[in-house]
């Protein structure tokens, strides 16, 4: 038998170094991830960092108390600035309930077909197209609730007003309908056919197994989209810059003018403040308000999703 070739010294070389830079690249790989995920979490802190320390400011010139249970929001007035955040609250709280009440019973629905009734090709065809409601950018959204809805709201409402709280709150509602209708959808489907076979075998209709099983089941992430829509919603500026108007009202009424807190900051962001001024400031204060109810709004989703997790 004829002995086997040995390796050259250049290819012991050449191996060699091959597995240094394999070494080396596997060193260097975890040293830039977290300088990745490091940059995230240093930008969030830095913006709330930013907000923290201008709305002290702010809260320098206005007194705390005030700003948190006003109930008139006139900061351009010409003889008393007035800073209670209460109106801005209430409008941004309006257009949210109308958009949850337009966008949980169709995001459900939505949900339920996909889930339970849908073939996989139609579910292939049909989730994509509504998930395009997402990719849909939000001005076209409030010129479509300005120039659209609420003309015809108008036909059946006749005393709503050009600007009003249902127009914006129905159009936040269909735009955030793809989220709660895709991650309820995942949600149901993630509940084991075992479960669906066995209501259908003791006599259940495909109906009462997706309401009264697969809904139930799948609860936890149910609920928790439905938070994290209110969210999305409560957070929305264009829509409600277009169409809800300017006029902040700590009253129930729909049909008027209101202003939420995310328009609030689109009008004073035009130049109507001068630097350091009360009014300046006071962006960093309701958009700390802002953050805080968002903030809480997706720890009421995780502890949702934890509470009434299902395991399988």
């Amino acid at each position: 038998m004829m002995a086997q070739a040995r390796p050259s010294v250049q290819e012991l070389i050449a191996q060699k170094s091959s597995k240094g830079r394999k070494k080396a690249i596997e060193k260097a790989i975890p040293i830039i991830l977290f300088m990745i995920a490091a940059i995230s979490v240093l930008t969030t802190i830095g913006i709330v960092v930013t907000l923290i320390f201008e709305t002290v400011t702010f809260f320098t010139q206005v007194p705390f108390l005030s700003f948190l249970f006003g109930t008139e929001w006139l900061p351009f007035s010409n003889t008393e600035a007035r800073f209670g955040i209460l109106p801005l609250i209430v409008g941004t709280l309006k257009v949210t309930v109308i958009a949850v009440v337009v966008a949980v019973p169709l995001g459900l629905a939505s949900a339920i077909y996909l889930s339970e009734y849908a073939s996989d090709t139609a579910r292939r065809i049909i989730k994509p197209i509504l998930e395009v409601l997402a990719g849909v950018p939000t001005i076209v959204y409030g010129f479509f609730a300005l120039t659209f809805v609420t003309p015809v709201l108008q036909q059946f409402i006749p005393e709503l007003k050009i600007f009003n709280a249902i127009s914006p709150g129905i159009v936040v509602g269909i735009m955030i309908i793809p989220m709660i209708a895709s991650l309820s959808e995942d949600a149901m489907s993630a509940v084991p056919n075992s479960i669906r076979e066995g209501a259908l075998g003791m006599g259940s209709t495909k109906l009462e197994v997706a309401i009264k099983i697969v809904l139930p089941a799948a609860l936890s992430g149910i609920l928790a989209s439905i938070v994290l829509a209110m969210s999305r919603a409560i957070g929305e500026t264009m829509i409600v810059s277009l169409a809800a108007g300017s006029t902040p009202r700590f009253d129930a009424n729909f049909t008027d003018s209101i202003q939420t807190m995310t328009a609030y900051i689109v009008q004073v962001s035009t130049g109507d403040a001068g630097y350091g001024t009360p009014i300046y400031y006071s962006i960093y204060a309701v958009g700390f308000t802002l953050f805080l109810f968002t903030l809480l709004m997706n720890l009421l989703a995780q502890r949702i999703s934890k509470r009434f997790r299902e395991e399988y």
